[in-house]
């Protein structure tokens, strides 16, 4: 790696190489170019050169990427060329949704337990796991390597559960509720809010109609 400072967006791509290279795989191309993969992800063919080579030197001149081992390369800059065991805290409809991520896993990232708070839900299954107590978190978290959480429970217990996560030694947190969750340095936090996309959206219908009338009056 050329680098130690790798910048946010640059991860963010990475799995998004990643799924299409195993969309070739499924086809039986072997070899793929930086101007085909940005064509595919409507990305700039330079982007994708330079994204890779922040970690080595992948490609081979008038030839392109060799999609299996680039495959291979990129599981092993994301870490997921080994099992990450995952946590998620939350067991209603949200949380049903994401263990069902299990089913259709591909790559060594699972879902290996599941906690609530509320009485009546623990105990119960979800896929082949069994809700657990949060009394039993940091017990599960130290015993089974869990090594990021996921929280899907109401905005007012986000805090909460992050920081019962961070105490049992989670090192990465997915906060799927909607506020912003405060976390020290050394534990990495990804925010996924429905609702500011949502929002989001509504700004890119009104602003598609303006640039339409704008074209029109040209």
């Amino acid at each position: 790696m050329k680098s130690d400072k790798i910048s946010e967006a640059v991860v963010r791509r990475l799995p998004v190489y990643l799924r299409y290279l195993n969309e070739l795989v499924q086809r039986e191309v072997t070899t793929v170019s930086s101007q085909e993969l940005g064509q595919r992800l409507d990305l700039n063919p330079a982007q994708i050169r330079k994204d890779l080579a922040y970690f080595g030197d992948f490609g081979r001149k008038g030839i392109g990427y060799d999609v299996s081992y680039l495959i291979e390369k990129i599981r092993h800059i994301l870490k997921i060329d080994q099992q990450i065991n995952v946590a998620l805290v939350g067991a209603g409809n949200l949380g049903h949704a994401l263990s069902n991520y299990n089913a259709y896993l591909k790559d060594n990232m699972k879902i290996v337990a599941i906690f609530d708070a509320f009485g009546p839900k623990i105990g119960s299954k979800i896929n082949s796991l069994t809700v657990q107590p949060m009394e039993e978190l940091t017990e599960a978290v130290q015993k089974d390597n869990i090594r990021i959480g996921i929280i899907t429970v109401p905005d007012t217990e986000a805090q909460n559960v992050a920081d019962q996560l961070i105490e049992s030694g989670i090192e990465a947190i997915l906060n799927f509720a909607p506020t912003i969750l405060k976390t020290p340095s050394h534990v990495r936090i990804h925010h996924a809010d429905f609702t500011t996309d949502l929002l989001s959206l509504a700004y890119y219908l009104e602003n598609g109609k303006e640039d339409e009338l704008d074209d029109n009056n040209e």
